[in-house]
C-alpha cells in the first residue's frame, strides 16, 4: 500500500464530472495507476467509480463539485491518500468521527457547548495529520443507510451527512447514551460491514478493573485490596483488617458518593461522606450499626470497598494523581502527561470537581511528607505504573481503548497504588484550553488514528 499527502481540490462540476478525478500526472506514473480504466474511489464507508485523469505539473486531486458534497468534503482541504494496486481502491483519509454526547444546533458557534474548543482543536489537529473529523451523538445515528448526521468545520461549524468514518473514537459521557440499542447497532455493524476501528468503546466499572488486573501476577504489587461490597461479613473482614478503608461506587465519577470509614481507637468508627458541600463526618458507636446507617446507599447503588490508603499530604491535605495514558502514533502505550491532584481544605478527594487543586508532579513530591530517601525517582515510579496498568487493562478486558485516564497514590514510603481507571478521561483536568495551541493528548489521538486506519 502506497499513502501519501496531497491538497484536495473541489471544483465546478460543470468542469469535471461525478465520475472522474484529475490527480498528479507524477503520482499516477509512480503508483501505476490506470487511466481510463475504472477505479474505486473511497472516504470511510463511502465509495464511488470513477476515472483517473492525469494532470501535468500539478501535484493534488480535483473533485467535482457534487461528488465532493456526497462524500462529506464541503472545502479545500488536504488528506492523506493511500492505493491498493491489487484492488484498484484509491482511499483518501483518514475519515474519523467523534461521537459526542449532545449538541446544540441554535449556538451556531458553540454548538457542543464546553468542549467546542476542544472539538475545534481536533480539527486543526486533523488538519496537520491529514486527516478529516467530524463530530455527531447518538441522535444523529439514522437507520442503516451508511450515513451519519454529523457536525463539520469548513468556515464554521455546519451539519451535513457523512459516511461511517474509518475510526471512531467514543466519547459519550453517560452509559445510558452509550448503552442505546441504535449506538450499539451502529458500533456493532459499522466495525462489522465498515471494517471501523472503535476506541474507548466501553466504560469501565471499578470491580471490572480491579477483578481484571487481579489475573495479573505482576501488577499485585499496585493493587490495594479491593472487593464489591456484597455482605456485612466481608465488610466487618475488611474494617477489621485495615485502619481504614473507602467505599467507592462501582460507577461513580468525580468523587461521588465515596466514604471514608476510620476505626477510632479505643472503640468506634468515624464515616466520611464526600458532598458538593464539604466533607460531612458521622461517628458511630460499632460496625453494626455503621452498616445498618449504610444499608440504604449499599441497596441502591452498587459500592466496592478498598482498603485504605496513607496518601503522601501537603499541609495535611491527600494529594493523588492523574496519568493520562494513550496510544501513540506506533500503536504503543505511553504517558502524554501526570498531574499532582491536592483536595480542597473541605474535602478528603482530590477532583477538581471537589475544589482540588492541580500542581506539577515534582513540585507536589518535593513539598510532601513522603520520606525523603524515597522522593527520588519517585515521578518514574509513576510513568512506569501508568504504562504498566494500561498495558494490563488491553490484556485483561475485551475491548479497545486508546486513552485510558489513571489515578495514583503514593504512601508516604514512596510506593505506588492504583486508585482508579477512567476509559472516558475528561479533556478539562489536566491541561488548560487555549485558543492558540494544540495540547499534546490531541495530536496524540490522531496519530494514533492515522496508525490504526493504515494511513
Amino acid at each position: 500500500m502506497q499513502t501519501t499527502k496531497i491538497p484536495v481540490q473541489i471544483i465546478s462540476s460543470g468542469i469535471l464530472s461525478d465520475d472522474a478525478l484529475m490527480l498528479g500526472e507524477a503520482l499516477v506514473k509512480k503508483w501505476k495507476i490506470p487511466q481510463g480504466q475504472p477505479v474505486t474511489i473511497k472516504f470511510g464507508s463511502f465509495g464511488s467509480t470513477v476515472k483517473i485523469i492525469p494532470v501535468q505539473r500539478f501535484d493534488g486531486m480535483r473533485i467535482a463539485y457534487g461528488l465532493a458534497r456526497r462524500m462529506g468534503l464541503l472545502s479545500n482541504t488536504t488528506l492523506r491518500l493511500k492505493y491498493g494496486t491489487a484492488s484498484s481502491v484509491l482511499a483518501l483519509g483518514p475519515l474519523i468521527g467523534v461521537m459526542i454526547s449532545r449538541d446544540h444546533p441554535e449556538m451556531t458557534d458553540r454548538p457542543f457547548g464546553t468542549i467546542t474548543q476542544f472539538c475545534k482543536e481536533l480539527v486543526d489537529a486533523s488538519e496537520l495529520q491529514g486527516a478529516y473529523v467530524y463530530f455527531f451523538t447518538p441522535n444523529g445515528i439514522v437507520g442503516s443507510a451508511g450515513t451519519l448526521e454529523a457536525w463539520v468545520y469548513a468556515d464554521g461549524w455546519k451539519q451535513h451527512k457523512m459516511p461511517v468514518p474509518d475510526i471512531v473514537n467514543n466519547r459519550l459521557t453517560t452509559r445510558k447514551l452509550e448503552n442505546r440499542p441504535s449506538v450499539q447497532q451502529f458500533l456493532r455493524e459499522a466495525k462489522s460491514r465498515c471494517g471501523t476501528h472503535v476506541f474507548n468503546e466501553k466504560f469501565l466499572d471499578k470491580s471490572e478493573v480491579f477483578e481484571a488486573l487481579k489475573r495479573d501476577i505482576s501488577l499485585h504489587r499496585l493493587l490495594p485490596e479491593s472487593h464489591p461490597l456484597r455482605s456485612f461479613t466481608q465488610f466487618k473482614t475488611m474494617c477489621t483488617r485495615y485502619s481504614s478503608v473507602f467505599l467507592k461506587p462501582v460507577r461513580g465519577s468525580l468523587g461521588k458518593g465515596i466514604i471514608k470509614i476510620t476505626r477510632q481507637p479505643p472503640g468506634g468508627y468515624t464515616a466520611l461522606y464526600a458532598t458538593a458541600g464539604g466533607t460531612r463526618r458521622q461517628q458511630y458507636e460499632s460496625l453494626p450499626k455503621l452498616f445498618s446507617a449504610l444499608s440504604g446507599k449499599i441497596n441502591s447503588v452498587r459500592y466496592q470497598i478498598q482498603q485504605g490508603l496513607q496518601l503522601i499530604e501537603i499541609g495535611g491535605r491527600p494529594v493523588d494523581f492523574r496519568a493520562l495514558v494513550q496510544k501513540n502514533a506506533t500503536g504503543k502505550w505511553a504517558v502524554t502527561s501526570i498531574v499532582a491532584r491536592i483536595a480542597g481544605g473541605q474535602h478528603f478527594v482530590s477532583n477538581l470537581a471537589r475544589g482540588g487543586t492541580l500542581f506539577h508532579v515534582k513540585e507536589a513530591i518535593l513539598k510532601s511528607n513522603m520520606i525523603p530517601s524515597a522522593k527520588q525517582g519517585a515521578s518514574a515510579r509513576l510513568h512506569t505504573a501508568a504504562v504498566d496498568i494500561a498495558a494490563g487493562i488491553d490484556a485483561q478486558i475485551p475491548a479497545h481503548f486508546g486513552e485510558l485516564g489513571i489515578d495514583l497514590a503514593m504512601d508516604a514510603g514512596g510506593r505506588v497504588w492504583l486508585l482508579e481507571v477512567n476509559s472516558k478521561p475528561s479533556k478539562n483536568d489536566n491541561t488548560p484550553l487555549t485558543d492558540r495551541s494544540i495540547r499534546p493528548s490531541v495530536r496524540i489521538m490522531m496519530q494514533y488514528a492515522r496508525f490504526l486506519s493504515g494511513f
